[in-house]
């Protein structure tokens, strides 16, 4: 009988859960002269891992970026509570608010070379991590090696930084050298050093 409608008894499917609508994260664009290279999770997690033991020490990230090495620290038991975040892009600054753990944090809007001139003599840091600019290395490091301090602690004071394989500092232990693919946005050959100040 083609013309006669035909019907199906469907259940009522109480049971099942209403989904969840998927939300994607926010992108975060910046202009390339930032030169904001991300770090990746296991480099950054090698980084914190030569600053040494975790104890009471004030760490500075200088050229926080998208958090990749704050996350790194807080995942190894760092204190946000003694961590100073500078990141001079408002977007990404503001974006590291969102970062798990984060409450507490010294998170800074600034240009870090300005901040640091600023706060020559006036502030010090047992332990810095960074992953610098690499067109202004050498001014970013200068700057940073300028704030490194034990401040009365008993151990050396240590700064642990991803730097181009070009940069040479003469108190700098070389850790290791990374792969030329780390960073997909720059083709620039890179290593880890470490520099230590009693």
């Amino acid at each position: 009988m083609p013309k006669k409608p035909r019907r199906v008894t469907v259940k009522e499917g109480r049971g099942a859960p209403r989904l969840t609508p998927i939300t994607a994260p926010e992108i975060v664009t910046v202009d390339a002269a930032t030169e904001c290279h991300t770090t990746p999770d296991d480099v950054a997690r090698r980084m914190v891992d030569h600053l040494g033991p975790v104890g009471d020490f004030m760490t500075l990230e200088p050229s926080a970026g998208t958090g990749q090495l704050v996350r790194a620290l807080l995942a190894s038991g760092h204190s946000p509570c003694e961590l100073c975040a500078i990141e001079r892009h408002t977007k990404l600054a503001t974006s590291l608010y969102q970062i798990e753990g984060i409450t507490g944090a010294g998170i800074v809007n600034s240009c870090f070379l300005e901040w640091a001139e600023t706060y020559k003599g006036r502030a010090s840091f047992p332990r810095i991590i960074m992953n610098p600019p690499f067109r202004k290395v050498k001014a970013h490091m200068k700057a940073a090696i300028s704030l490194l301090n034990r401040g009365g602690h008993d151990r050396p004071a240590v700064l642990v930084a991803l730097v181009p394989s070009t940069y040479d500092h003469d108190d700098a232990e070389h850790l290791e050298d990374l792969p030329e693919d780390t960073f997909a946005a720059a083709k620039v050959r890179t290593k880890i050093i470490r520099i230590e100040r009693e």
